[in-house]
């Protein structure tokens, strides 16, 4: 399959040509590989080379059309069908991620990525409704959500926890997951984890300011 042999950061890069597409006044014209480029940040040579790794879309002088690329991208990725995602962890965080996502859905009807269970170890918590989603025991993943019903998982648990969460997640056959939790992760291979620490960035940006 193609997509195994994808460098990680070409992988990025399309996601970052799919934003741009995506937030382009030209959905019904063209864009070229500098205009393209110089809007994800990178050269023009790198787009067209990118963009080659999966076949031919553009036109010589003329450029690519906005719309059917930025589909057949969004097909490259598998982002061109509904992503059924869980989050586990409903704290403060767990809560705003569940919320932007629930309203990301409701104001952009053809956003993919749809919240389909919610998961929290605090029994005060366990039977109430977030955006209209129940909250449920981590123990009963099974029972909630049958092997292969979620792809991705969003871990806002404690760090204690992630490992346990994560586990039961790959057991119920979750291939996918953000991480939240400020610890590293064991996955078996063929499970993708990344990795987002919002006190890192902080720390990385108080360097530069």
């Amino acid at each position: 399959m193609i997509r195994n042999r994808i460098p990680d950061v070409v992988v990025r890069r399309l996601v970052t040509y799919l934003r741009v597409l995506n937030d382009s006044p030209l959905s019904g014209g063209y864009i070229s590989s500098a205009e393209l480029g110089d809007l994800a940040g990178v050269n023009s040579a790198q787009v067209r080379k990118d963009l080659a790794l999966f076949g031919e879309f553009g036109k010589q002088g003329v450029g690519y059309p906005v719309k059917e690329l930025a589909e057949q991208i969004a097909r490259i990725l598998g982002a061109d069908r509904e992503i059924p995602v869980a989050v586990f962890g409903v704290g403060e965080l767990g809560t705003a991620i569940t919320r932007y996502l629930v309203t990301r859905k409701r104001l952009n009807p053809s956003y993919k990525f749809i919240v389909k269970a919610l998961f929290d170890e605090d029994k005060r918590k366990i039977g109430s409704k977030l955006e209209g989603i129940a909250i449920n025991s981590p123990l009963d993943l099974e029972k909630v959500c049958p092997p292969g019903d979620i792809k991705i998982a969003i871990i806002t648990v404690p760090a204690s926890a992630a490992q346990e969460v994560v586990d039961r997640a790959v057991a119920d056959g979750i291939r996918g997951f953000l991480n939240f939790a400020p610890v590293k992760l064991k996955v078996p291979p063929g499970v993708r984890v990344l990795y987002t620490d919002v006190t890192l960035e902080l720390q990385e940006l108080a360097f530069y300011v």
